[in-house]
């Protein structure tokens, strides 16, 4: 009993040491693995191990900060929030490599974000927020998964979508595709059409605004039978 009572004051003591060091960096790479392994789920490139590290790195900046004034300086003088400052600032640059970058869109700002998260919550189990820390870590996760869900039953949101085909002739009216587009409750914010005389083909481009998590196979169905249509393709990513 004494050994769990001697455990669990040292790892609530404000002083850094080593029993304390290394149960946060331990906890703060179990809750960056938390979150990881949900953003893995997803698909996206940073996984368990990146949130792992920057959790677990965030939480040394956050000991590092208070270790140099509790030992060079004395408790009472320094900042010991001056080294942790710099990874809010920091972070960012690894977040935006997790985001992208496409013509006319932009794909995960949510991993980006979650990236940030992860490592505010490395740095407050570092100064010994652990209850605070494991809350926010559950609040992450009920943000990523559990308002997902509640996106797709309200379909909420819409994403960037390019539809491509190419027809046996030359179109002269895109209206009708117009109509398909209208009838599935998908805006049309441009299109490209390319004319090839000595195939006698059309290609068109549209660029179209559909919301998420819709199906939309019944409107290719329809764009399909417009006219004689001898490609079609659907695409998330502007790519043309």
């Amino acid at each position: 009993m004494e050994i769990i009572k001697e455990f669990y004051n040292q790892i609530n003591s404000l002083e850094v040491n080593m029993i304390n060091c290394m149960f946060r960096l331990i906890l703060s790479m179990f809750l960056g693995m938390v979150v990881g392994a949900e953003r893995k789920r997803k698909g996206q490139i940073a996984g368990i191990r990146t949130f792992a590290l920057i959790s677990m790195g965030a939480c040394l900046a956050m000991l590092l900060s208070i270790y140099v004034p509790q030992v060079y300086l004395g408790l009472k003088n320094g900042d010991p929030g001056r080294i942790a400052a710099q990874v809010i600032t920091g972070i960012g640059f690894l977040g935006g490599g997790a985001m992208i970058h496409m013509k006319g869109a932009v794909r995960g700002l949510t991993t980006a974000a979650g990236i940030w998260m992860t490592a505010i919550i490395g740095m407050a189990v570092g100064i010994g927020m652990y209850l605070c820390s494991i809350g926010a870590t559950l609040l992450i996760l009920l943000t990523l998964v559990t308002f997902e869900q509640y996106e797709k039953r309200r379909k909420l949101g819409q994403e960037s979508k390019v539809l491509s085909l190419t027809v046996d002739g030359i179109v002269s009216d895109i209206e009708p595709y117009k109509e398909v587009l209208r009838h599935h409750n998908v805006h049309l914010s441009t299109f490209y059409i390319e004319y090839d005389y000595e195939r006698n083909r059309t290609d068109l481009n549209f660029v179209c605004l559909a919301h998420a998590y819709t199906n939309l196979l019944p409107m290719l169905q329809g764009i399909s039978n417009v006219g004689d249509t001898l490609k079609l393709t659907l695409s998330s990513q502007i790519d043309i």
